[in-house]
């Protein structure tokens, strides 16, 4: 992200990573397979530590529209997170191994 990305204090140690707090999967699935694995395992090794703590601290916050900003970035950090861990834990590559064309993205929307 361009701009300046809020986390919690105690998770100000996360922001290098901020660039991965993104709010839709499509989002977390493109940056994904458009890094490569060192960018991947970087962010994957910089960001799992923590992840626990993470968990922990999101537990207590309540999840309704007045939710603090910082605390949604962290929650979009921590999916983008699962978004990276098969890759960097089983296939060692950002897309699904032989899968060919596995993304179909539509042109239009159906017709009502």
């Amino acid at each position: 992200m361009s701009e300046s990305v809020a986390l919690p204090p105690a998770f100000a140690d996360l922001s290098p990573f901020t660039d991965w707090v993104l709010p839709t999967e499509r989002e977390r699935y493109d940056k994904r397979v458009a890094s490569t694995m060192a960018e991947l395992q970087a962010f994957y090794d910089g960001v799992f530590p923590r992840l626990q703590d993470a968990v922990e601290y999101l537990e207590t916050v309540p999840y309704d529209a007045d939710m603090p900003e910082a605390d949604v970035n962290l929650l979009w950090l921590c999916c983008s997170l699962c978004t990276v861990s098969f890759p960097v834990e089983a296939w060692r590559q950002p897309r699904v191994p032989d899968s060919g064309a596995a993304v179909f993205n539509a042109v239009f929307e159906p017709a009502i």
